[in-house]
């Protein structure tokens, strides 16, 4: 069960996004699938949301998004580049307006020195329009990071419209 104020949060995205005749894409990896599940669990999202890519290993990243190995390679899937990747490629496969991207460190393991767990890069691809991605380091459990990555990539596609 998704809480009352992400599901207010999509509503009003998708509200905005119908308004401007706008459509969007995810494409998600530490979240699995959970902030396309926030946007259709409201009626008529499918007005806004084409489809959501649930892309949790590299093989998915690189085959469904076309995230460059290179950069997998030389960065790992949590970083800037690859939400960078995975939000341009869904913008680009997808043929929508704007691709909201995740990937990070939800935990309980899976961290390192350098990316701690709540460790998650959000991007916003638009046509024409320069990618963003935001770093967060969000505290918590895994429920939590991945609850707040949803709140997050939410907000940040509500603010770029």
């Amino acid at each position: 069960m998704l809480p009352q104020d992400t599901l207010d949060a999509a509503r009003a995205l998708l509200a905005a996004m119908e308004a401007r005749g706008l459509t969007l894409a995810t494409a998600e990896s530490c979240t699995g699938g959970l902030i396309a599940a926030a946007l259709t669990a409201i009626p008529g999202s499918s007005a806004v949301v084409t489809r959501g890519y649930v892309t949790y290993s590299n093989d998915a990243k690189r085959q469904e998004l076309g995230v460059p190995a290179a950069v997998l390679e030389a960065v790992g899937a949590v970083s800037e580049e690859t939400a960078r990747a995975m939000a341009e490629g869904a913008l680009a496969r997808a043929g929508v307006d704007l691709a909201v991207s995740c990937t990070g460190i939800a935990g309980p393991g899976g961290a390192t020195p350098t990316k701690p767990v709540g460790l998650v890069f959000i991007g916003l691809a638009r046509k024409n329009a320069p990618t963003q991605v935001r770093r967060h380091v969000f505290p918590g459990d895994r429920t939590a990071v991945r609850a707040a990555t949803v709140a997050e990539a939410l907000a940040l596609a509500q603010r770029h419209l």
